[in-house]
């Protein structure tokens, strides 16, 4: 079994946690503490966990990226 674990820091982690969640498949799990999100990946073979961990980068982009600017539109537009 190969096993990964990606945490970063976020102004919302709560709010991209749970835009992550539904993108997690089985062999996933993501948790919140404070300002951090930490996703675990278990895999059977290292491509696997290669595919999935660039999968879950993405999605962690594009969460993140939505999340900045729904706070600076709301921070502009108050």
């Amino acid at each position: 079994m190969r096993h990964a674990c990606v945490e970063t820091t976020h102004d919302d982690a709560a709010t991209i946690a749970a835009a992550l969640r539904p993108d997690n498949t089985p062999s996933m799990s993501t948790s919140v503490a404070d300002d951090v999100v930490r996703t675990t990946v278990d895999r059977g073979t290292s491509g696997g966990l290669g595919s999935t961990v660039d999968d879950y980068v993405v999605n962690l982009t594009v969460a993140e990226t939505v999340a900045r600017t729904a706070r600076e539109h709301r921070h502009t537009h108050e």
